[in-house]
């Protein structure tokens, strides 16, 4: 299993909580990469939003690919997955900027692909907003054209969304064949695309006896491809205490819906989306359903559950907290070891 966490480029995960003590800052942000790599952390995830969808559109949140670029050069160990999304990056221009990133990075840059949900963000920003199996069509025509560059000499392309004349990208990102390259979908569009252009497959919250059947699916549609295995990671949003039960009042209180005022983005993402569950506005209290992962308990508890999700196939997971540099501290000293432990034992055994 590795390790992951969100950079909170929002200010926060928590809809009902106005200030967490982890403002929207370079001088943030550069100190917890910096100690996420001390601690053992081997991935930070930097999501896109122009529009802060968390503590309100009004918010700061930093821009991702520029917060990237930073950080690959104040970095050493850590992969750098950044969200892009195709219908706000032209895809040469942007693989162009992603290649000098990967190579600042020394080849730690992956990209997580999404298909734009918020159709108000893009009015706003002046970008088209594709209808939902449009967007996933878009988005693989973009893939062929950033891979394209990457991996060709000289890229002719000439598709539905895009126009490509022989454009040369040089020099090549350092990462070989190229970044990795991650997505996240529900619908059948999704997972169609995502099985065919992806290296690896992301979900939200959810307990292990969801993301088995993901994984199965998403390995069965990668075989019959004839493609290499993916990698499977999944969100998670963790309370780490000394006892059971005061995880379960932290978990109370960051899910009491009638304390905070920043859920204006709930319906939007609804009607943009396809699920195959239900969200409630209690799930959608904290960012990307991390709750629904089970990271609630006491130490050993949040081990045993890390350990399941790993036995039904996640490989990496993405992790929030809050406040996260100090939560961080206390996932790292007193989670991880016994998850690591766990391993060795059974070498052992």
């Amino acid at each position: 299993m590795r390790f992951g966490y969100w950079m909170p480029v929002f200010g926060g995960w928590l809809r009902n909580v106005d200030d967490e003590g982890m403002e929207a800052s370079w001088e943030y942000v550069s100190r917890l990469a910096r100690r996420g790599e001390e601690i053992g952390f081997d991935l930070t995830l930097i999501a896109e939003l122009f529009l802060n969808d968390i503590k309100g559109a009004d918010a700061p949140t930093l821009e991702a690919w520029s917060t990237a670029a930073a950080l690959a050069a104040v970095t050493k160990t850590q992969e750098i997955m950044v969200a892009v999304r195709p219908t706000f990056h032209p895809p040469v221009i942007f693989a162009k900027q992603a290649a000098n990133i990967d190579r600042i990075s020394g080849g730690r840059l992956s990209l997580n692909v999404v298909s734009s949900w918020w159709a108000t963000e893009a009015r706003k920003y002046g970008v088209q907003f594709d209808v939902h199996d449009d967007r996933y069509a878009r988005t693989r025509e973009w893939l062929e054209v950033v891979n394209g560059v990457w991996c060709s000499p000289s890229f002719t392309h000439e598709g539905r969304y895009y126009k490509v004349d022989e454009a040369v990208l040089e020099p090549k990102p350092a990462s070989r064949p190229r970044p990795t390259i991650y997505a996240g979908g529900e619908s059948p569009a999704a997972k169609e695309m995502i099985s065919s252009m992806c290296d690896g497959f992301l979900t939200h919250g959810d307990p292990p006896e969801n993301i088995a059947p993901k994984v199965a699916d998403m390995r069965a549609r990668r075989e019959a491809l004839g493609l290499p295995p993916m990698v499977f990671g999944a969100a998670g949003y963790a309370i780490v205490r000394p006892t059971e039960a005061e995880a379960k009042r932290e978990r109370e209180r960051i899910t009491d819906v009638s304390s905070g005022n920043a859920y204006h983005s709930y319906q939007d993402w609804l009607n943009n989306t396809q699920l195959e569950q239900r969200v409630s506005l209690e799930d959608y209290s904290v960012s990307n359903r991390g709750l629904r992962t089970g990271l609630v308990g006491t130490p050993e508890q949040v081990a045993e559950r890390l350990i399941a999700l790993e036995e039904a196939g996640l490989d990496l997971v993405l992790l929030q907290f809050s406040p996260q540099l100090e939560e961080m501290e206390r996932f790292a000293e007193e989670v991880i070891p016994l998850v690591n432990g766990s391993h060795t034992e059974a070498v052992a055994a």
